[in-house]
């Protein structure tokens, strides 16, 4: 189906950057939608950013105007620019891809201390 690798996370104090990447392969013209989403330790998972339908975007109220998600189709990949950042954006950061199925990376951790 769809294969994605996410990228880019690590440990960084509040106020800095990070910009992450997701590397997607396989069935790519069946995409639909695509977006990142992120998980903390014992809460839901939830929508950071996305493409809608007509690439248009949608972002999380908590990350609007910090984050911007963009892509270049040229290299199979999507990418979340993270500035500004919050100890509360500390999560597992997923890449999505909806085909006829949900596809998902495997994650990659960010943590932002205080």
């Amino acid at each position: 189906q769809v294969r994605l690798v996410e990228s880019g996370g690590g440990l960084v104090q509040a106020g800095g950057s990070l910009r992450l990447s997701c590397v997607a392969s396989g069935s790519i013209w069946s995409i639909n939608v695509m977006g990142w989403y992120r998980q903390a330790p014992g809460k839901q998972r939830e929508l950071v950013a996305g493409f809608r339908s007509g690439g248009r975007t949608d972002y999380a109220d908590s990350v609007k105007g910090r984050f911007t998600i963009s892509r270049d189709n040229a290299k199979n990949t999507v990418y979340l620019q993270m500035n500004s950042l919050k100890p509360e954006d500390t999560a597992v950061y997923y890449c999505r891809a909806v085909t006829s199925y949900d596809n998902w990376g495997q994650g990659t951790q960010v943590t932002v201390s205080s």
